[in-house]
Parts: structure tokens; sequence; C-alpha cells
């Protein structure tokens, strides 16, 4: 039987690879997001990540350009804190 990984590493290794977008541009602001910021998301910092990666491409696109505010569900104050270290990255 294979050793697991804790389930902080496996969770972010699942989330980098459903970070992988029909889009270049969200590849390229959500991988290197990751690669700065990757290690230091917490609980709460990754189901913000997990509610983005939900979006169709475009809308995460505006998202992450600040072409649009969050709305509904996502107007939500650790989604806002995300997305604005996500734009700095």
């Amino acid at each position: 039987m294979r050793e697991r990984a804790g389930s902080g590493e496996v969770e972010r290794r699942r989330l980098r690879w459903r970070a992988r977008r029909g889009l270049l541009e969200n590849d390229i602001l959500i991988g290197r997001f990751l690669d700065r910021e990757g290690a230091r998301l917490d609980a709460e910092d990754l189901r913000a990540l997990e509610a983005l990666l939900a979006l169709p491409d475009n809308d995460l696109l505006d998202l992450l350009l600040a072409r649009k505010d969050p709305a509904g569900a996502l107007d939500d104050n650790r989604v806002r804190a995300l997305l604005a270290r996500m734009r700095a990255a």
C-alpha cells in the first residue's frame, strides 16, 4: 500500500492541476500566484481559490484583471483578499 502525503500537500497538488485553464492568460496568472504563494495558502484561501476556479474561464479572467468585482456568493472578504494577492503576484 502506498503512503499518502499530508492532506494539505495532496490538496495543493490537486489544486495546481485544477488551475490549468483553457485560457493561457489564466494559466499564467494563476501559475505565477501558486509559484509564489501556494505554500502559504491556508484552508480558507484554498476554499476561496476553489470557488474562483469553478468559474468559467472568461469570468475568472475578468476578476483576475479587475475588470469586474466578485458578485453573489463570491462577494466575500476572503475571496476579495485572495484576488488582491493574485493580482499582485
